[in-house]
C-alpha cells in the first residue's frame, strides 16, 4: 500500500515505522528504499557514510517482509534500517574505525550487537563515518574525510560518533548505533537535535567493538525519539559471555518501564556545570528545562560533584594510557596497514605505524605512553585512577539525594569546520560535561531542548545512578512530548 503521510518516509520515528510494518501499510522494501534515495539526495553534502550496500540492504529487507508475510516477524525491528558506526565489527562489511590503518579490513565475523540486531530482523544498512579510532570531538580526524551537520554544512556534527548523528538529522537512516567513550554519543546527538543514549558500563556488549579506552568505551543507541531509542537499547542490551566487562543482569522492557516511571523527580543540578564558558544561549534553553520539570512538580536540587574540574585531565591520562596499549596490536604483522617501504622488522614497525595513524592517534598513543612509562605511572596513571574514584564518588552522594542530574550536554552549539583543529586542548573542552558519565560508568541521555538564534540545535544531558535508565528515558520522554525540538528538520 503506498504511503500517505505529510512526513518523508525517510524521516519516519523507528516506532512509527515498526507499527506500520505490522499493520501492512508499510513494508521493509519501502522504507528501505526511501532511505536509500534520501542517502543519494544528501550524501555528497552531509558525508555521513564510509561504506554503503544498496543491493545487500534491499536483499535484507525483502527477506524481512517475506518474514512478516508468512507470519513469522522477529519482533518491533524486524525490517527498520539501522546504520552502524565504522568502529562496530559486521561479517563480510568493511571495519575502518576512519583509519587508513584499517582502510582495506573487511570484518570475518559480527560483533555481539550486530549479532543481536540480527536476531531482531534489522535491516543493516551502511557503515558511518567517525574520527579515528573514535579519538574527536567533531568527525574532522577521520581519514576517509570529514561530515558535515546536517543543520549547518560548514559546521562539524560533533564527535566521534558524528556519522551516527548526521545520518539521523539527515534522513540518511532511521536508527544508528555510535559508540561512547567521553561523550561520543551524547555530544554529536546534541549538536545534530537527535537523541543519543551512553548506557551504563557494562549495559551493552562490547565484544566486536573495536577498542580505543576499554575501561571507558560503550555502545549507544542513536535515534530521532527517545522512543526510538529505547527501541533499539532493548535490542542490543544484555550479558554476554564473551566481554568479561558485560554484567549478568536482566533487562528490562524500556518502553514499559519509562511509563510507568512517572515522577515527579527530584532534579540535581550540579553547580560545576553552569560556570564560565557555556554558551549563553545555551545556558538560556537548559534553564527552561529546568523550568519545565518544576512546573511537572519536580523538586530542583542544587548539588555539587566537587572533583568535576579535575574530569578531563583524569580522562585523557586513562584514555591515552589504554588507547596506547589497545592500539599496540597495529603493527604492520599482525594487523593492520603494512608499510611497502621498509627495510626490515623494526623499521616495518614504525614505518606501518607512522603511514597508518593519524595525528591526533598518534598524539594519544605518545601522551599514553608517556604515562605509563617507567617513573611516571605513580605520578600520572596511578594517581588517575585514584581522581577517577573521587568523581564516581561524588556521583553516588549526588543520587541520594536526587533520582537524576540535568545538565547542558554541549557548553556551545556545533562549531565551524577546522576552527579547533589546532587547538587540542579547545577541542577535549568540547566533551568537558559528558566525560565524568564514563569515568563513574554511568548513563547518560542527551535530547534536543532548542536551537540558537542561527538555527542550530542544543542538547539536554541527563545522568543516572547506574542501570538506571528506565528513569532516564521516563524524565526525558516527559519533556520530549510537551516541546517539539526533536520534530524540526534540516533543510538539505
Amino acid at each position: 500500500m503506498p504511503h500517505t503521510m505529510s512526513e518523508p518516509l525517510h524521516f519516519l520515528a523507528a516506532t512509527d515505522v515498526s507499527a506500520r510494518l505490522a499493520a501492512g501499510t508499510l513494508t521493509s522494501e519501502q522504507i528501505t528504499q526511501a532511505v536509500i534515495d534520501r542517502t543519494r539526495a544528501v550524501e555528497d553534502r552531509v558525508q555521513a557514510f564510509t561504506h554503503r550496500d544498496e543491493a545487500d540492504a534491499l536483499a535484507q529487507a525483502r527477506a524481512s517482509d517475506a518474514r512478516r508475510s508468512s507470519g513469522a516477524s522477529l519482533g518491533p525491528l524486524d525490517g527498520v534500517p539501522v546504520s552502524l558506526k565504522d568502529v562496530l565489527a559486521c561479517a563480510g562489511q568493511p571495519l575502518t574505525c576512519g583509519s587508513r590503518m584499517l582502510a582495506n579490513f573487511v570484518s570475518p565475523y559480527d560483533s555481539t550487537v550486530v549479532a543481536r540486531l540480527r536476531a531482531a530482523g534489522a535491516v543493516l544498512w551502511g557503515r558511518l563515518n567517525m574520527d579515528e579510532f573514535a579519538m574527536g570531538s567533531s568527525t574532522e580526524n577521520s581519514a576517509m574525510h570529514p561530515t558535515a551537520n546536517p543543520w549547518d554544512l560548514e559546521r562539524i556534527p560533533g564527535g566521534s560518533s558524528g556519522g551516527s548523528a548526521a545520518a539521523l538529522a539527515a534522513g540518511e537512516s532511521i536508527l544508528t548505533i555510535g559508540s561512547d567513550t567521553g561523550g561520543s554519543v551524547r555530544q554529536p546527538a546534541a549538536l545534530c537535535g537527535v537523541v543519543g543514549l551512553k548506557p551504563t558500563y557494562g549495559r551493552v556488549s562490547r565484544f566486536g567493538l573495536v577498542a580505543y579506552a576499554s575501561s571507558l568505551d560503550q555502545v549507544g543507541p542513536m535515534g530521532r525519539s527517545v522512543d526510538d531509542v529505547a527501541l533499539l537499547l532493548g535490542a542490543v542490551a544484555g550479558h554476554d559471555e564473551r566481554d568479561s566487562t558485560s554484567v549478568d543482569r536482566p533487562v528490562p522492557d524500556y518502553a514499559a518501564a519509562m511509563r510507568e516511571n512517572v515522577g515527579p523527580w527530584r532534579v540535581g543540578l550540579p553547580r560545576e556545570y553552569f560556570g564560565d564558558g557555556l554558551n549563553p544561549e545555551v545556558r538560556a534553553s537548559v534553564e527552561r528545562a529546568v523550568a519545565f520539570y518544576r512546573e511537572q512538580g519536580c523538586e530542583i536540587v542544587d548539588v555539587s560533584l566537587p572533583n568535576t574540574g579535575y574530569a578531563v585531565a583524569t580522562y585523557y591520562i586513562i584514555a591515552t594510557a589504554e588507547a596506547s596499549s589497545n592500539l599496540a596490536r597495529y603493527d604492520g604483522v599482525r594487523y593492520g596497514h603494512r608499510s611497502a617501504k621498509a627495510n626490515g622488522a623494526i623499521d616495518l614497525y614504525f614505518q606501518s605505524r607512522a603511514e597508518g595513524f593519524g595525528e591526533e592517534v598518534k598524539r594519544r598513543i605518545i601522551l599514553g605512553t608517556y604515562v605509563l612509562s617507567s617513573g611516571y605511572y605513580d605520578a600520572y596513571y596511578l594517581r588517575a585512577q585514584k581522581v577517577r574514584t573521587l568523581i564516581r564518588n561524588d556521583f553516588m552522594r549526588a543520587f541520594e539525594r536526587v533520582d537524576f542530574l540535568l545538565t547542558p550536554t554541549s557548553p556551545v552549539p556545533a562549531f565551524k569546520k577546522g576552527e579547533r583543529t589546532a587547538d587540542p586542548l579547545a577541542m577535549y573542552l568540547a566533551d568537558i560535561y559528558t566525560i565524568s558519565a564514563n569515568l563513574a560508568g554511568l548513563p547518560g541521555l542527551s535530547l534536543p531542548c532548542g536551537f540558537t538564534e542561527c538555527g542550530l540545535p542544543i542538547g539536554l544531558q541527563l545522568l543516572g545512578k547506574p542501570f538506571d535508565e528506565p528513569r532516564l528515558l521516563a524524565a526525558a520522554r516527559r519533556y520530549e512530548q510537551a516541546h517539539d525540538w526533536h520534530l524540526r528538520r534540516p533543510t538539505l
